[in-house]
């Protein structure tokens, strides 16, 4: 029975109050509902001069939680939870695949925010934790990042990454600033 209940229970991003989201994961702990809220480290500079390293939310206003579909009302309940993401149809489950990803990216520590990315250069990330992702290709500070996007939420993350790392796909693969591919997705993405 224990085996049946583990299969049905599926993972779904929240839709949270933003700047709530540890106290959201902390009210759905309490719950015993499975959480995952990735976390990213910031050096911040205050007013006063003084620095302090930070844990801050990789998706603002989102908390991951595992649960079952009849657990809905339970998690609705949760205090500054505002949704389950999803379309007219209902909530949408996000894979375990891409979760475990993300925890694997996280540990990797090259995971930061990034603004939404509907277009642009795309390449498939060849190796590592998150291997077999496809994204956006951008030029910052000099290094090359691939935007990685979850549609369902709509956020996007940028993980650091050299030019041996990526498969540059589409028609544009000899000049990386102008490369164009099949997104995750498989919808065509040009900047």
């Amino acid at each position: 029975m224990e085996d049946l209940q583990r299969l049905s229970k599926r993972w779904f991003a929240l839709f949270t109050a933003s700047n709530n989201e540890k106290k959201v994961e902390k009210h759905l702990q309490m719950k015993q509902i499975e959480t995952f809220l990735p976390l990213y480290t910031v050096t911040k500079r205050w007013k006063n001069r003084t620095t302090a390293t930070v844990e801050l939310p990789l998706f603002t206003g989102y908390v991951f939680a595992r649960f079952a579909r009849t657990e809905s009302s339970r998690v609705l309940d949760v205090p500054m939870v505002y949704s389950i993401v999803g379309n007219k149809l209902g909530s949408l489950s996000i894979p375990d695949a891409e979760i475990e990803a993300l925890r694997e990216g996280l540990i990797a520590g090259r995971v930061e925010p990034h603004p939404y990315v509907k277009m642009g250069q795309l390449a498939r990330i060849r190796t590592g934790a998150l291997a077999g992702w496809q994204g956006v290709v951008s030029r910052v500070d000099g290094g090359l990042r691939v935007v990685l996007t979850v549609d369902s939420i709509m956020q996007s993350i940028a993980v650091r990454v050299s030019v041996d790392e990526l498969d540059f796909l589409g028609d544009n693969s000899s000049d990386p600033d102008t490369v164009a591919t099949k997104s995750r997705a498989g919808s065509l993405e040009q900047v």
